[in-house]
């Protein structure tokens, strides 16, 4: 087992999850750590665990979505764990800050904000997702991996997001 997954398991175990879906979906995450010590990487074909950030700029109401290259869907920044992140977190925040273009970025205090699981091409994903609170000069930049990024009204992101975006959105507000 590598420093992270210890770490991964540790963040999971502490997470206070904020009703009873999320609860199954935490043990079920805990669950899939224990019995696949490779369920951080991509190489599981069993399902892995990812990790992203929603970007927030709270004080113009908005978020940035980045319309993912493969999946051709509006989504919050995120992806695979890598051997250098140290935690989720650090996980999350480097995605966020690569596929966002913007440096400065702070992940809101408390840990996840929620936990999805969806069938990705590659692979189930077992994401943690976080959210970024952007400088207040905040300048996105497409990245490699986006065909486009920009910025939605929070009331705009059920319009071209899917229910798993909307639902990062909403709880994000909540907890601000």
């Amino acid at each position: 087992m590598t420093a992270l997954h210890t770490e991964a398991v540790r963040a999971l175990r502490e997470w206070s999850a904020p009703d009873p879906d999320q609860e199954r979906l935490r043990l079920a995450y805990e669950d899939h750590l224990i019995a696949h010590p490779d369920g951080l990487w991509k190489a599981c074909r069993d399902g892995h665990l990812t990790a992203s950030a929603l970007v927030i700029d709270p004080p113009r109401e908005r978020v940035l979505l980045t319309l993912h290259r493969k999946l051709r869907m509006w989504l919050q920044m995120g992806g695979h764990c890598e051997p250098q992140d140290a935690t989720l977190a650090d996980a999350a925040l480097r995605e966020a800050t690569e596929e966002s273009g913007i440096s400065g970025l702070t992940l809101l205090p408390g840990g996840p904000v929620r936990l999805d699981r969806h069938r990705t091409p590659c692979a189930w994903h077992l994401d943690v997702q976080y959210a970024a609170l952007a400088p207040a000069d905040a300048q996105a930049a497409i990245s490699d991996e986006s065909l486009d990024v920009r910025w939605f009204g929070y009331a705009e992101v059920a319009g071209v997001a899917d229910a798993s975006v909307v639902q990062l959105a909403q709880r994000t507000r909540a907890l601000l």
